[in-house]
């Protein structure tokens, strides 16, 4: 089945058409005719699937057929999303599938003014998308009112309930109209958490996409065996091997994350990073020069693993393995979107091997591992080691010329 053979409206089968959407996925087939009937829905998908679009489509339809209420009357449905890079994410994709419908969209987060989201919540729109942090500060204001809102969604809905705000979720309901259309979407889920999900749900729709794996089947998976303190080297060997990809690297701490990237400009290798300590404005910049390609290597902590759709990324790399089990299956889900193939490959020292297999065990199979001998292992270690040794040596030269030509300029200049 195709989206033309879809009972959907005219202007929306043309967004479709020109953003590329020609059949449904898995989860898109399966989720959107419930959501059209306005069940309850509780999904579980793979990341890089096409959750946001499985959501988006019949929301954008209901609204611009009019089978809900005028703008005027308030907000009509409301997308709850963990972290504001999401936020912004799935803003832009209400926007590009909302375009000539009478549908607006609009999102809101925390880390830039007020003042500017409250002046639009003024001049009114259809669909709101927000983290839990900012939604509240306007509710508690007087400046958001939820009370006609008739569709709620939560995606990476476990992420949110994980963070602790099932009470702010129970709250956000209780606020709602009585009767209204809960969609919970998320890649991971485990039993609290399902526990909680059917709280907030009325004899939802469960949908499970490819349950047994929750990893892609796009995505070549992998881990190799290296010592703490030599993953520097095999990250620079890695990267100047491929040196045409985009590649996203994953660090457990921001102090991490920030160490790495002096490490690979030591070697000449440009990286950007992102994670929790930067401003919001530098977070987007950040994410927009890796998305354009204009900087090839980008080092996140999991801040960025959660639900962000980057184009293009041909390999996630685990510089360290993650503290919680299903963030492996976020992070290497950054690469294998859509129909896009990808590879993953993660560093796992001695220490980090029990951390290994609580992944595996979440996984329900283990990762394939890339054989190394010691000899090569040696080998790779002596070679980078010493290419090192020359780029710094080479450093010192070039440090060495500038400072002696601009010596001799300043001495030319005294001569004058």
């Amino acid at each position: 089945m195709k989206f033309e053979d879809y009972y959907i409206s005219q202007e929306l089968k043309k967004n479709l058409a020109k953003l590329g959407f020609v059949k449904p996925t898995d989860i898109q087939f399966k989720s959107i005719p419930p959501i059209l009937k306005g069940e309850d829905v509780l999904a579980i998908a793979q990341t890089g699937t096409g959750k946001t679009a499985a959501f988006a489509i019949p929301v954008i339809d209901m609204i611009h057929r009019g089978k809900m209420k005028q703008r005027n009357d308030g907000i009509k449905c409301l997308v709850m999303v963990p972290t504001r890079e999401l936020a912004q994410q799935i803003t832009e994709v209400f926007e590009k599938l909302s375009r000539h419908t009478k549908v607006k969209a609009y999102g809101i987060y925390g880390g830039v003014g007020q003042d500017e989201q409250i002046d639009r919540l003024e001049d009114g729109f259809d669909i709101l998308i927000s983290t839990p942090g900012r939604m509240f500060d306007l509710i508690s204001q007087g400046h958001l009112l939820v009370d006609r809102i008739e569709i709620l969604i939560l995606d990476e809905a476990d992420h949110m309930l994980d963070l602790g705000f099932i009470k702010d979720i129970q709250d956000i309901k209780r606020k709602l109209n009585r009767k209204h259309q809960t969609l919970f979407f998320s890649a991971t889920i485990n039993d609290v958490i399902k526990k909680l999900a059917y709280s907030l749900v009325e004899n939802p729709i469960r949908i499970q996409v490819s349950p047994k794996d929750p990893v892609s089947k796009n995505i070549e998976h992998s881990v190799v065996f290296i010592e703490m303190d030599d993953k520097r080297f095999f990250l620079e060997r890695m990267i100047k091997e491929n040196s045409a990809s985009k590649i996203m690297i994953f660090v457990r701490t921001k102090v991490r994350a920030e160490r790495v990237k002096m490490a690979m400009e030591r070697v000449g290798i440009e990286t950007i990073t992102i994670h929790g300590d930067k401003d919001q404005q530098d977070r987007f910049g950040v994410m927009k020069r890796f998305k354009n390609g204009e900087v090839k290597v980008l080092i996140a902590t999991d801040v960025s693993s959660r639900g962000i759709d980057i184009p293009n990324v041909d390999f996630v790399v685990n510089y360290d393995l993650p503290d919680v089990s299903e963030n492996y299956v976020h992070r290497v889900g950054r690469t294998g979107r859509g129909m896009a193939k990808g590879l993953a490959i993660s560093f796992c020292s001695k220490e980090e091997k029990p951390i290994l297999d609580e992944i595996q065990g979440f996984l329900g199979s283990n990762i394939a591992v890339l054989e190394m001998s010691k000899t090569e292992y040696k080998d790779i270690l002596e070679v980078m080691k010493e290419s090192d040794n020359d780029t710094d040596w080479q450093s010192l030269i070039r440090d060495n010329e500038d400072f002696e030509a601009k010596r001799k300029k300043a001495g030319a200049k005294k001569k004058k």
